[in-house]
This record gives C-alpha cells, structure tokens and sequence, in this order.
C-alpha cells in the first residue's frame, strides 16, 4: 500500500513539473489530460481528472484538480479504487529552477480509497508490471534524486477494506499528513483514525524511505493513542510487513481501547486484564505468525505475568506459551458470580460465557507462587493448560495447597453444551481450610487424602453441581469435629457442644444427581469407634448424615454404648442431635444379632453334639464289627487245624507211620520215605 502511495505522490509531481513547462504552450484541460496520462501508465488504472483545473507559478509551481478518480481492478465490483475532490499539489519554484524537485503540499479533501483482497491472494493495490519504467524506478528503487515532500495531506478520508467471503470494514473521517524533507532521511507521519466514536491518533517514523522502498529493513517507530490508551513500537521492519521491536500497550480500560479500534470488547474482570499494562518484544513473520519474548504484562490488582508466547494467526489462532506469575488473584470470578449473595442461599444460577474455549488452539504452561480462586486457595502451582477446539484441559502437575498436594487433571468442554469434569487426588490437605473455603464448613478438621472422579453438565454453577456425578474416597487423619463433646454424650446421653477428636476415618462414596452418598465410613477415637452414612447435597448445599459412636469401654456385655448422631440441614448451619430413633432401632437391631449369635451358637452346640454321638456309634459299630472277624478268624483257624489233623491222622493210618511224641505226619512220612530210599539204594550195591 505504502508503495502505491508513494508511487502516485512522484506521478502528481511529474504532471505539475509537465504543467508548469506547458503554462503558455497548451490549454489547462489538455494539461489534465497529460496528468490523467502519467497516472495510469504509473498504475496501469484508468484515471479520470474532471472539474476546474488551475495552475500557478510564482512563487509555488503547483495546479488545483476538481477531483481525481482511480479505477479499481478489473475484478473487483466495489467501485473506484480512489476518489478525491479538491486535490491540490505545490512545488518549490526556486527549487525546480535549480533541478531538485521539493514539494511544498500535496492535498486532498474528503477521499474514498477501496481496498479489497481475494481468497486467491490479489489484492486490488498490486499494481503488477502495468506502471512505465521511471514510476516503477521511483517506488522500487528509491526516489529522483532531490526529491523531497514538504506535507502530504488528506483530511476526512474513507476507507473501505473488503475481504472476500467477510463483511466490509469501513473506516471514515481519517486525517493523515506525511513529511520526506530529504528523500534519503526518514519519512513521518502523522493521523487520525475514527473507526469508532473515540479517535485513534498515530504517529510513526521510517528511517529511510529509500531504502525501505528498496526491500531493505529500516528502523521505524509507531505509536497510538486513543484515550487514556497507549500502544507504541520502536523496532525495525521492512516493505513485505516483516516487522521486530518492542511492543509497549498501557491502558485503563481493554474493552475501552478495543472498541476504539473497532472491536469488541473482551469483558476482561478487573485483575484479569481490565487495566493492562504490557511490555514484550515482538516479532511478525511471514504475515501470519507472531512471537512474543521478554512479556511483562500487569494484569492490575496485584496480578503480573511474564514469559514467552509464539502464535499462528490461522482461523482460530494456535498459541504456545510458557507464562509464570509470583503470585496470581481470580477470585473476582468467583466473588459476586459463584458465590451466594446468602450464605445457604444456593449457586449462582448466572449463565456462564464459555465461549472463550474457542478463542485459540494451543498449550500454554503455567507456572504460579500462590494462586487464588476464591472458592478455593493454592500454593506453588505448575499446570498445563491444552485447548482444543473449545475443550480445555489443566493438568496440575505440582500443586501445593492446604499443606498437602493436588495431581490429575480438570477439563471444560464447551463443544456441545458446557461441561466438567476432572480426576483429582489429594495427600496430606488440612481440610479444614479446605471446607471453609469451598463450602464455608469450619467445624470440621484434619488431614485429608482423597481421590474423585467426577463430571457435571450445565449451563451454570447451579444447574453443573447438581448434575454432578461421579465416586470416590477419602481419608482423614488427626482430626476433630466441633458442634458435639462425644465422651459426655456417651457418658450422659446430652449434646451440649464441645469438640470430639478422632484418630482416623475412611469413607468411600458415590455421586449422583449432585448428591455425595456415603455407606462405609468408619473412623477410630481414644476409646471409641464410629461408623457413618447419609447424603451430602452437593448441588442443593444441604446434608442427611447419620454418625454413629460407639464407647468400647462402656456396656462391654453388649460389645459397647452408641448412641447416633443425625447432622442435617444446611451446610452453613446444620443440626447436630442424638436420634432416638435410631438409637432404638439400633438397640433392637443389638438384640436381634445377640439373639442370632445365641442361636447360632446353640445350634452349633447340638451339632457339635450329633456329631460326637455319630463318631461313638460309629466306633461302637467299627469295634463290633471287628470283634465279630476275629471270632470267625478264629473259628476258621479252629476249622482248619481239625481237618489238618484229621487229614494227617488218615494219612498216618494209610501209609501206616509211626509218629513220634510231637513229630507231626509229614515229618514221620519224610522219614519214612527216606529210609525206604535208602534201603534201595543198598539193594542195588549189593
């Protein structure tokens, strides 16, 4: 744009140099003719010159146009590229006498410019080859030598950018005056810009337009004021809109100077950007990328930042970050908006704006001293924050908090409805200041390990802690619970305040429909034992809770006193009192499992009994039994030496043996039959 500018700044100078040579030698109109001439073959636009026009000589050369109009590109359709009306140029005479051209004003008044881009990347102010060799030597190569530019100026100037597929942006009553007093020292400028009711005044400087017009990198200075806000950039840039520097933003109110540039405010809290204050070196590459090192930004109520920041400007911007903060405050979000104006009085049921989640793509590392968030407080917090298509994820990877340590993650989900949901755990937390934050419960106290799951959905804090759901478990340690003196219950069955200290609890739980129900809590005091179970109303801020001690010391036959506790009512001010009903049933319920012990015991007894009665007559029936064999053994035993002895005395009368007084059959027979051998054996020697 800046090359253009310049490049019809040099062809206005050319027509009046021609013109005041031409004075006496042809008429004015054919004058404008020559002019519109060395404009379009400057631009490669039509031009057209129309209205009065006049000339002087003495002691400015210069000539008063009617009006000036410079056609757009052929594709566009938003009409003239520019128009102006009362376009006036002056130059030096005495200058031009010696050969140097030095241009005392160029003016116009009220001028439309047209902007426009396509998708593509043509741009209606890419004037291509189109422009003759002196104009394209005098926007790409410098300057004519003396060339120098007094004032430029135009005074309620429009501007109109379109970009295709988006809405026109039009920006309207612009002044801007620029200053070359030597075409190789720097160019200044100077203008207003009303894109809305608040005017913008800029002012800016290019060390060497020259050299810049030449693609060389120059030193350049920027600043803006509008209001009470501030922005300013010292650095260097170069005509591709490449640019480096310092980059400082001083404001009392963002929504204020954004809207001065024709944007919508952000609705920043105070502490969050409200006020701003912002230091950074600052890199633009490549048009759509933007790096930010050194950054100082004080947020304002005590709330300052510094870190790194790189950012793609694509249709949603991807941003990567490291950011880090002494101490930082977010309580105003949840001050007047989470908080109820009433204590019991309920959340807050104002719509939350999440539309936030959209705004970027990215990662950005956080790293905080102390970190106030009003419902609750943190110490040394690192966390990294990952957003993606409007659900963000922290993961808390080293917070300290109450005295102990949060890990896991938290995640907001706006894409379909807005929801939330997280995997903490918890180790070593003093609870009670963890409760009195959260919830304003103070009458609780001890050291707190945890872990939830959870999720809620809706459109408020309200509608999202009723809905939640989720499970999980706790464990406290050296703790007490104030509102009730257990041992003088125990002793004298009165609830008159005090405070009872427990040694340990455990309790597991699930979550539905924004209540907390627990089945199993169990907790151990100095001669007592409790158990627990009821609902705690996360969403309604409410609670049912029945706590049942029980004095081991005392009525030890029935295994010990307990005497129930009901808690109810709402967190800021619940009942604590003994109930008698309960108490009752629990009685009756001691009985009846005294009862069953008994007649499981009895009932064991007579089993015991049967079966001993079973094992003697079973022995009685396995020693008759065995009685009965041995008198049969032993009758066969009988049996069978009778028929021995029967056997032998046939065998003795047979064979007719002589026995010896205990010599039995078969010895006799052996010793018969062996003499009878051997009595034939002498026979047959003989």
């Amino acid at each position: 744009m800046l090359r253009w500018l310049i490049r019809l700044i040099w062809t206005l100078t050319v027509f009046v140099v021609l013109a005041v040579g031409a004075l006496f030698l042809m008429p004015v109109d054919r004058i404008a003719k020559i002019a519109a001439d060395q404009i379009q073959a400057a631009t490669g636009r039509e031009v057209t010159i129309s209205g009065d026009v006049s000339l002087s000589i003495w002691p400015i050369a210069g000539a008063s146009l009617g009006s000036v109009t410079l056609a757009n590109a052929d594709w566009s359709q938003q009409g003239p590229m520019l128009e102006a009306r009362d376009v006036r140029v002056g130059i030096d005479t005495s200058a031009l006498l010696k050969g140097a051209i030095r241009i005392k004003h160029i003016s116009a008044e009220s001028p439309v410019v047209r902007l426009e881009t396509r998708a593509d990347g043509r741009a209606s102010w890419d004037f291509g080859d189109t422009a003759t060799s002196s104009s394209q030597d005098s926007a790409s190569a410098g300057l004519p030598e003396g060339f120098s530019l007094d004032r430029f100026a135009v005074t309620n100037a429009t501007f109109v950018y379109s970009a295709e597929g988006a809405a026109p942006i039009s920006y309207s009553g612009t002044d801007l005056s620029l200053t070359l007093p030597d075409q190789n020292g720097p160019l200044e400028f100077d203008a207003v810009v009303r894109p809305a009711e608040t005017p913008i005044d800029m002012s800016g400087r290019i060390s060497a337009i020259t050299s810049f017009l030449s693609g060389e990198v120059q030193p350049i200075v920027f600043t803006a004021n509008a209001g009470d806000s501030h922005v300013s950039l010292d650095g260097r840039a170069d005509l591709s809109g490449n640019v480096a520097g310092r980059l400082s933003v001083k404001t009392d109110d963002t929504d204020a100077m954004m809207r001065a540039f024709g944007l919508d405010g952000p609705g920043l809290p105070a502490g969050l950007g409200q006020a701003l204050t912002l230091g950074t070196d600052v890199t633009f590459t490549n048009g759509d990328r933007v790096s930010l090192r050194k950054v100082s930004a004080d947020l304002g109520a005590g709330n300052a930042v510094t870190g790194d920041v790189d950012i793609a400007l694509t249709d949603v911007p991807q941003v990567t970050a490291s950011l880090s903060a002494a101490a930082f405050d977010m309580s105003m979000l949840t001050a007047q908006d989470s908080r109820p104006e009433n204590a019991g009085s309920g959340w807050s049921r104002d719509p939350i704006d999440a539309s936030g989640l959209g705004a970027f793509n990215g990662e950005i590392a956080v790293s905080v001293g102390s970190l106030d968030l009003g419902i609750m407080k943190l110490g040394q917090t690192r966390a990294v924050i990952r957003n993606e298509r409007s659900r963000m994820v922290v993961e808390l990877r080293d917070v300290q908090a109450y005295g102990g340590t949060i890990a896991g993650e938290f995640v907001m989900n706006n894409r379909s409805g807005l929801s939330v949901g997280g995997n903490l755990t918890t180790a070593g937390l003093q609870v009670q200041g963890l409760l009195r934050d959260f919830a304003e419960v103070t009458k609780i106290s001890g050291l707190a390990s945890t872990n939830v799951q959870f999720l809620g959905v809706g459109e408020s804090l309200d509608a999202i802690m009723r809905s939640l759901k989720g499970q999980g478990s706790a464990k406290l340690a050296k703790g007490h619970i104030e509102g009730f003196n257990l041992d003088q219950l125990m002793r004298t069955g009165k609830l008159q305040g005090g405070t009872t200290v427990f040694n340990e609890l455990n309790a597991s739980y699930v979550i539905e429909q924004g209540n907390l129900v627990n089945t199993d809590l169990f907790a151990t005091l100095q001669d007592f034992e409790a158990s627990g179970e009821g609902r705690i109303g996360l969403g309604a801020q409410d609670l049912d809770y029945l706590f049942t001690p029980k004095a081991l010391r005392l009525n030890k036959a029935k295994g010990g006193l307990a005497i129930p506790v009901r808690i109810e009512g709402p967190w800021a001010d619940p009942s604590i009192k003994p109930d008698l009903k309960a108490a009752l049933d629990l009685d009756l319920d001691a009985e009846k499992e005294r009862l069953e012990k008994k007649l499981k015991e009895e009932a064991a007894q007579k089993e015991r009994e049967l079966k001993d009665k079973l094992q003697r007559e079973e022995q009685a029936a396995k020693d008759k039994i065995t009685r009965e064999k041995q008198d049969i053994e032993a009758r066969l035993k009988a049996q069978e030496a009778e028929a021995k002895r029967k056997l032998e005395a046939e065998a003795q009368k047979r064979l007719n043996l002589q026995t010896q007084q205990g010599q039995s059959a078969e010895d006799a027979l052996k010793q018969k039959l062996e003499k009878e051998a051997g009595n034939a054996l002498r026979k047959l020697f003989d």
